[in-house]
């Protein structure tokens, strides 16, 4: 069973403004509800908060023999990700009969007011799904607990894993994801499009000059071949040049960014060049990339792997996926990825607390599944099966793993990101000039970044 939450009531939602509104709800109501009603928990009712929730059970090492239990399952994949992660709770229903999982699919935005809020009420779901980094926001504000007994049960350990994934479930030495997948940005190229404009449609561009001398033979047919807007630009894009030109999101030590820059101009003034030359039209939408891409109206975009199960769907359209051309002054690229975590319980259920950990662990060895979604496998024995290389576009984001790109584990680390937006859109807008955006969107943002430093400290 699944059900899916929307405040416009559908399931879907772009990822940039999703990505947004999810990081601008972090920082306020998912503090308010965190300081005033997790604050208020009394620590005796679910141990004490932050610490380990420990079971019997092995942990979900062993399998799960006790009375039958229904497990709420929560996560954010409104998209086309939700009916294929539907798909693998279905499959661990069948097979395990005293455990039925019931997902409920909440828009990011919402997800993050509504899990805080039910963990202080003591309705919290029994497993969740987060992105790495909102992993330290949340075990701060004690919304999730640790899962070092189920690592530890499971005998799992870094070489299970990509590397970056399973660092990226950590927080002050303590485990609070279990690493589910990676999904870096990727290079999507529109064959159709490439061919009108006398390409070749198998051979996407690698570096940034053999993708402006196709943007220019696209032009020369009367084709704006790579679409960006103020809203876009920020994202995957935006993010992405930044760590090839050699900036961070975030520093690593949390308390400035690392955008506001020559690294931060540079990726901006690229991105900005593309509707200046001609590459791109001057008001696309805020989802015009997309839109253009999936119209053959433009040749490549920039976006993230779960784009692949609309692409996939639109059956008139031939595409192909690669990684990102090296456009900068090194091979980088953003990424995140989705962890199961356990949100913390004000009366433990102790069979329920088993049954979380074992269906947490089958997901887990089953995500060649998900990699329908084209999310890459955190688990290194399923990305090396040959069933995952017959996945396709996914295998194209693996080739990624080696230089992907994550924020530190800093708590409210994603706060400043509204800055960043702001200062991108005006400067993308034409509003300000690109140094001057970003310098003073840094100033801000390093101001947010203090003050976190300081409430949590």
């Amino acid at each position: 069973m699944t059900k899916t939450f929307s405040a416009a009531g559908t399931g879907a939602t772009s990822f940039a403004a999703s990505a947004i509104s999810r990081r601008g709800l972090l920082g306020g109501a998912l503090g308010t509800a965190a300081a005033i009603g997790l604050a208020g928990c009394s620590p005796g009712s679910g141990a004490v908060p932050g610490q380990q929730q420990s079971v019997a059970g092995g942990g979900g090492a062993e399998k799960y023999e006790g009375p039958n239990v229904e497990l709420a399952y929560w996560n954010g994949l409104t998209g086309g990700d939700g009916p294929i992660m539907q798909k693998l709770v279905d499959a661990f229903n069948k097979e395990h009969p005293n455990i039925q999982v019931k997902q409920t699919r909440i828009i990011w935005a919402e997800y993050f007011q509504k899990l805080p809020a039910a963990v202080s009420n003591g309705k919290a779901p029994d497993v969740g799904i987060m992105h790495n980094d909102d992993l330290a926001t949340n075990a701060a504000r004690q919304v999730i607990q640790p899962l070092d007994d189920v690592a530890t049960a499971l005998k799992l350990s870094e070489a299970d894993f990509a590397p970056i994934a399973w660092t990226g479930g950590l927080y002050q030495d303590k485990r609070y994801g279990i690493p589910l997948d990676i999904h870096p940005a990727g290079f999507f190229y529109n064959k159709t499009v490439m061919e009108k404009g006398g390409l070749d449609p198998e051979k996407p561009p690698t570096t940034g000059d053999e993708l402006m001398t196709m943007l220019d033979a696209l032009k020369s047919k009367g084709i704006e071949g790579m679409w960006t807007s103020a809203v876009n630009a920020n994202d995957l894009p935006g993010q992405t040049l930044l760590y090839q030109f050699g900036g961070k999101m975030v520093n690593d030590d949390g308390a400035t960014v690392g955008w506001d820059g020559e690294a931060g101009v540079k990726a901006i003034t690229w991105l900005k060049a593309l509707i200046e030359n001609g590459h791109s039209p001057k008001n696309a939408a805020n989802d015009g990339p997309s839109i253009g891409f999936q119209a053959d109206k433009a040749a490549f975009m920039i976006n993230g792997p779960w784009m692949t199960t609309p692409l996939t769907e639109n059956k008139k359209l031939k595409w192909g996926a690669a990684p990102v051309p090296k456009i900068g002054d090194e091979l980088a690229t953003w990424a995140g990825s989705h962890q199961f975590v356990l949100p913390r319980q004000i009366k433990p259920d102790n069979n329920k607390a088993i049954a979380s950990r074992v269906f947490v662990n089958w997901i887990s060895q089953q995500s060649l599944g998900w990699a329908d979604a084209g999310m890459v496998p955190a688990r290194n024995e399923v990305r090396d099966s040959a069933e995952f290389k017959a996945k396709g576009a996914v295998n194209e984001f693996a080739k990624e793993l080696d230089y992907i790109k994550f924020p530190p584990p800093i708590p409210g680390v994603a706060d400043q990101r509204v800055e960043w937006n702001t200062a991108v859109s005006k400067a993308i807008l034409g509003q300000q000039d690109v140094a001057t955006a970003l310098a003073e969107g840094g100033q801000k943002a390093n101001k947010i970044l203090a003050a976190n430093l300081k409430k949590y400290s």
